[in-house]
């Protein structure tokens, strides 16, 4: 792989994740989720913790306002650059990119393959329950709320509609099992490549 970079954005229990880490396996490239939380924690000072929670958290409360307008730059905001910086980083070697607006920060980059990956709910309610260990009293209530945050947040940083295949390359839907999907991913990623 020359300088292609995947991204992968995705609805909740759909296996996005599960597919980017098999594809970076697969293609012998690293994988960046968790470790792009980890490295911004480094670099800003903020806890790993309240970098989730500024990924999961819907924008446009009335408090997280009033909180940022006594900052220069609102936390959320920060938090986003410097993902920002460290995703345009790593995209200068071949690498899989879970989540994180990837697909946008990475527009200008002129080998990335950009992906979204959806799945019927009943299915992502079940990989929820039985993978991801939800304990929520009303496991498809959870499922789309998260799906609300993600769209909140990207919708808010990007500017764009998540889930709009107009922002994709590649629009795959898991239901036909994470295997062929896997391998749909790999094919137009190769023949990106090449």
């Amino acid at each position: 792989m020359k300088q292609l970079v995947i991204t992968i954005s995705r609805q909740y229990g759909s296996g996005g994740r599960i597919l980017a880490r098999r594809l970076s396996e697969e293609l012998e490239i690293p994988f960046y989720d968790k470790e792009i939380i980890q490295k911004v924690s480094e670099q800003t000072g903020l806890t790993e913790h309240y970098i989730r929670q500024t990924e999961s958290r819907p924008t446009g409360s009335f408090l997280f306002d009033l909180y940022s307008m006594t900052q220069t730059m609102p936390l959320a905001d920060q938090v986003f650059v410097a993902q920002s910086k460290y995703i345009q980083e790593v995209a200068k070697h071949p690498c899989v990119i879970v989540g994180r607006c990837a697909d946008y920060v990475l527009d200008e980059h002129r080998c990335c393959l950009r992906v979204f990956v959806q799945a019927p709910l009943e299915q992502r309610v079940r990989r929820a329950r039985e993978e991801y260990q939800v304990d929520a009293p009303h496991v498809e209530s959870y499922v789309k709320q998260q799906d609300r945050y993600r769209a909140s947040y990207y919708n808010h940083f990007v500017g764009r509609k998540w889930g709009d295949m107009g922002n994709y390359d590649l629009c795959i839907n898991s239901r036909i099992g994470i295997d062929q999907a896997m391998a749909a991913i790999k094919a137009a990623a190769l023949a990106m490549d090449g």
